[in-house]
């Protein structure tokens, strides 16, 4: 290999061709590049870091695993009881170790692992036994990852995880990156010993501390003596680090509703109520409230609070209805008015005709409670939810309540099916180019609950991977990938959305697009994307065409991380240029002599573009055709210079393979021969 044959090029994982003509180890590329980033992928839930960061209290102990951690390639285990804020903890020791900073590779990862699963529709064991056909990347230097173990009930399963366990440890060591794990409560007793310099063990931190934390960042006007009620201090001394964040959240609630007076003591007053009594409250009036009519209001005014009258009234009729209750044999003048039933539950009506309880969370017990105590109805009350949620009356505003707070009991009461499955209903009655947004809040709402996300997860997988999903459901899971699977899940996102993008019409080239946004601005993912379509683009079958056509729209230069890295390049235009010619190169491969018109750099990216032809005849033909076709349609000299660049690269790709015999087919050797 003469001089003239070498193009050096930085980052190289081992040899870019290996095949005839000239060896490409590339470097360069201009400074132009690194300034395209327009999007934070981490900024979400970096917002979320923030927000705790700025309410943490933390838990003792919790400097000795922040020392632990310090180090790059430390593992740090927490153990410790449910309801001291571990999960929290972890989140905040990961979080404390500096910012998301940008790197040659991408953003520095912040990523919870799934735990293993044992069932065979896995969401993922780590790095290296990936979800579906995705296997997340290997950690690099500075990242860091939460794997949280919390769940895990039983000790055959934590004594298999103790193995995923150590792989993980092992990795993160020699990467240099960071990992928290939190231990399932109640096995101390099976912790491996080597495993014991690495655990720390926390404790709960003061309650009153916590509390008094969240009072100041939601600007509460308080004394020291309002935090001397015997019911908060009772509270802040047995429950749990969320029970207290919701205690906060309700007085903040109290105050901002401006119906409790004034008083940082009357808000706190109604709070303690709402978490002490409202249970009991709510059992005693459904016991009094003994009609299926006044039950079936009781609940209905919980789900729908704040919508108006009317459309509850609606709703109420419609429960009846689903629950197989039959209609009264008064005529409607002839029973109890709707005022007067609203009154005797203890519900409000506006002056904008809008209904709520008359008392703080009151509407959140009564779904609790309901929930809860009639287990044998929550088909049916699924079956109302979901049509309940499309009543003409409601606003935006009044639809995603009514979601969340069904997603909310169906998740507590274990049946993220319910959920899902009401996604998947109201995403396929959707029309239009939009999907709908019950269905993106129903799939937010599963995929962010620490408990079901990875069940969400695997059903997102097994819907994308399915034969046929209607043009609703492609758009309401490309914008749930988008927004609330990509900042905490981002590999899992690109599968998913990749399974979404080869599909036929125009959600389909929704979701393409929304995966393309989601990879060009890091590299990382970008090279994920690349791998998963290399494989099924070089089958030959009808199965290829649509892989091969996102790889080719992929490689346009306005696609590309900057700056461009070029083994991961040569990789993908290897593949393009191994099958047929087709139009699609055409945009590609002009995309890059635009690019490279101005570039003094260009002889590179050009020598790379040839190269990944490995002298194939027929690719090396069209690449000339379409710089010909560039070039002549702005009879432009510094067009055909770039061209000129082009055309000496795919001369040196053709004489490389002068030597060979030439075979009938190949047709002309050179460009000359060509011309």
């Amino acid at each position: 290999m003469t001089a003239q044959d070498r193009v050096t090029v930085n980052d190289a994982h081992g040899p870019v061709n290996n095949g005839p003509g000239p060896q490409y180890v590339i470097y360069g590329v201009r400074a132009a590049w690194r300034n395209r980033r327009s999007t934070e992928p981490l900024r979400i839930v970096r917002e979320d870091r923030i927000y705790l960061a700025n309410r943490f209290a933390p838990p003792v102990n919790y400097r000795v695993a922040a020392d632990r951690l310090e180090k790059p390639g430390s593992v740090v285990l927490l153990d410790a009881q449910p309801g001291t804020g571990r999960r929290a903890a972890a989140i905040m020791l990961l979080h404390e170790l500096g910012e998301d900073r940008d790197t040659h590779e991408g953003d520095i990862r912040f990523e919870e692992l799934p735990a293993p699963d044992k069932s065979k529709e896995r969401d993922g064991d780590g790095w290296g036994d990936g979800d579906g056909d995705a296997k997340p990347a290997a950690p690099g230097a500075g990242d860091r990852f939460l794997l949280d173990l919390s769940r895990i009930a039983d000790e055959e399963t934590y004594a298999e995880t103790r193995h995923h366990v150590a792989r993980l440890r092992s990795q993160v060591h020699e990467a240099g990156a960071h990992l928290v794990v939190v231990l399932p409560s109640g096995m101390t007793h099976a912790h491996p010993p080597e495993l014991a310099p690495h655990t720390v063990t926390l404790e709960r931190p003061r309650g009153i501390a916590v509390i008094t934390r969240y009072f100041r960042m939601d600007l509460m006007p308080f004394r020291p003596a309002d935090l001397e009620h015997p019911d908060l201090l009772s509270l802040c001394d047995r429950s749990s680090m969320r029970e207290l964040a919701r205690l906060a959240g309700l007085v903040r609630t109290a105050r901002d509703s401006g119906r409790f007076g004034a008083a940082f003591a009357s808000w706190l007053d109604q709070a303690l109520h709402a978490v002490n009594d409202r249970a009991a409250e709510v059992g005693e009036r459904v016991t009094t409230a003994c009609t299926a009519p006044e039950r079936a209001l009781l609940l209905a005014a919980a789900v729908l609070e704040e919508a108006h009258a009317d459309t509850v009234h609606e709703a109420w009729r419609g429960l009846l209805k689903t629950v197989g209750h039959e209609e009264e044999a008064d005529t409607e003048l002839a029973r109890m008015d709707f005022g007067q039933r609203l009154k005797a539950l203890g519900i409000e009506r506006d002056p904008d005709g809008r209904l709520r309880f008359e008392q703080l969370a009151y509407a959140e017990a009564v779904r609790s409670y309901f929930w809860a105590n009639f287990p044998g109805l929550r088909d049916k009350l699924a079956e109302w939810v979901g049509v309940a949620a499309g009543l003409p009356g409601l606003t935006a505003d009044d639809r995603v309540n009514i979601v969340v707070r069904f997603g909310e009991r169906s998740l507590a009461a274990g049946r993220p099916d319910h959920l899902f499955e009401l996604a998947t209903r109201w995403a396929n009655g959707a029309t239009g180019t939009s999907g709908d947004p019950r269905a993106v809040m129903a799939l937010e709402i599963g995929l962010s609950h620490e408990g079901f996300g990875g069940w969400f997860r695997r059903r997102m997988y097994d819907c994308v991977n399915s034969t046929s999903l209607r043009e609703g459901l492609i758009r309401a899971l490309t914008t749930a990938c988008v927004q609330s699977l990509a900042p905490t899940h981002p590999d899992q996102a690109v599968v998913r959305l990749r399974h979404l993008a080869v599909r036929e019409g125009e959600a389909a080239r929704a979701a393409a697009e929304a995966l393309f946004g989601l990879v060009r601005d890091d590299r990382r993912l970008y090279r994920l994307l690349i791998d998963r379509l290399r494989v099924p683009a070089r089958r030959e079958s009808r199965a290829a065409e649509a892989p091969l056509r996102l790889l080719t729209e992929l490689l346009r230069s306005d696609r590309v991380p900057g700056p461009p890295r070029w083994p991961d390049l040569f990789l993908g235009w290897e593949t393009v240029f191994s099958q047929p010619p087709t139009k699609l190169w055409d945009p590609l491969v002009k995309s890059w002599l635009d690019t490279v018109a101005d570039d003094p750099t260009r002889d590179m990216a050009l020598g790379v573009m040839a190269g990944a032809t490995h002298g194939r005849t027929i690719a090396l033909h069209r690449l000339y055709a379409i710089a010909c076709d560039w070039a002549g349609a702005a009879r432009d000299p510094a067009r055909t210079a770039v061209a000129a660049c082009l055309w000496q690269h795919i001369d040196e790709a053709q004489y490389a393979r002068a030597d060979r015999p030439q075979r009938a087919g190949d047709g002309p050797r050179t460009t000359e021969e060509a011309r």
